[in-house]
């Protein structure tokens, strides 16, 4: 049976400080991290002390994600909040099984509950409801259907990323955005950030269907819209385009044909990955709160799973705008 000096020595920290993370003393002074790295030795060595604050709390937890694995690694958006859920579990002694592109039926019947990450057919959501009435969605509004969800909220940032280039006299300013599939092929998942681009320009009655460019989300896809519209020689003079990897793409074809950014086009993106300071010029960005995301549906979980009074909700968090080289700013 493991003690508390099993899990000091994997910690790193003395027996003392063990006792009081496990027993959830908030006035103890150590990181978040080591907080967190105790907690999680402690459910993998199966500590069972009585006044354990966790033990009673040993429940497995699936989580769903419509992305392959290998398709998470092209799109960091859906890795970090992967990650924001798995840091936040130990907290509650949540043992989390991973399952990719919505294999649900790898998914045990006697699971105590499911955070489900990314876009669902009403189909794929029956599917999940008869595993487990104890839901928790990311990304996808299932509110609606009473059940508990984590989403951004889009349109404050997108309104001040078009009131950032209105306030610099652009007048013609581009969307490229996506559209996509549900694992399923049952459902057609819009992109909502292009209402909320429309919404924003129709205050300064500046919105341009011709220079919307629709594509999937990937950085190929990002590369042909920017090409297409480079083709129609009626370039803008700013984008909003509605993800890391098509910006990056979007920037390639701007190279290609020798457009200077931000001089001549100016580049804002979405989600704020670490791809957004990785490219070359680095990408203003709208900076989701990807961690905080997975995190929050873990303390929605662990509400749902404690409390018999627990009623479904809504969390929107809040955006905020990072800028770059791929933007004038001054």
């Amino acid at each position: 049976m493991a003690t508390l000096r099993d899990i000091a020595q994997r910690a790193h920290v003395s027996p003392a400080t063990v006792s009081r993370v496990l027993n959830n003393d908030l006035t103890l002074s150590v990181t978040a991290e080591t907080r967190t790295n105790i907690l999680k030795i402690a459910t993998g060595l199966n500590y069972q002390k009585a006044n354990h604050p966790n033990a009673r709390f040993q429940k497995h937890i699936a989580l769903v994600q419509w992305y392959s694995e290998s398709k998470e690694e092209d799109d960091l958006y859906y890795m970090t909040i992967r990650e924001g859920i798995e840091q936040q579990a130990p907290k509650y002694g949540f043992d989390v099984m991973r399952i990719f592109h919505n294999e649900l039926s790898k998914i045990p019947k006697d699971i105590d509950g499911i955070i489900a990450v990314g876009k669902f057919s009403t189909e794929q959501v029956g599917q999940l409801k008869e595993i487990s009435r104890n839901l928790v969605f990311i990304d996808d509004d299932q509110f609606p259907n009473g059940f508990d969800t984590i989403l951004t909220d889009f349109r404050y940032g997108i309104k001040q990323v078009v009131d950032f280039f209105v306030q610099q006299n652009i007048q013609d300013i581009g969307l490229i955005y996506g559209e996509e599939l549900s694992t399923d092929k049952l459902r057609v998942i819009p992109d909502f950030r292009y209402n909320s681009f429309k919404k924003a320009l129709d205050k300064y009655q500046l919105f341009d269907s011709e220079l919307c460019f629709k594509g999937d989300f990937t950085k190929q896809s990002g590369y042909e819209q920017m090409s297409y519209a480079i083709r129609q020689k009626k370039l803008p003079h700013a984008f909003f385009i509605s993800n890391d990897p098509m910006a990056a793409g979007a920037l390639k074809a701007l190279q290609e044909h020798k457009i200077d950014v931000p001089k001549r086009v100016q580049v804002f993106s979405f989600n704020n990955t670490s791809l957004a300071s990785l490219v070359n010029p680095e990408l203003s960005s709208v900076d989701v709160a990807t961690t905080q995301m997975g995190s929050a549906a873990v303390d929605l979980m662990q509400n749902l799973l404690t409390d018999p009074r627990h009623v479904a909700k809504r969390i929107d968090l809040a955006t905020k705008l990072i800028f770059r080289q791929s933007t004038i700013y001054q």
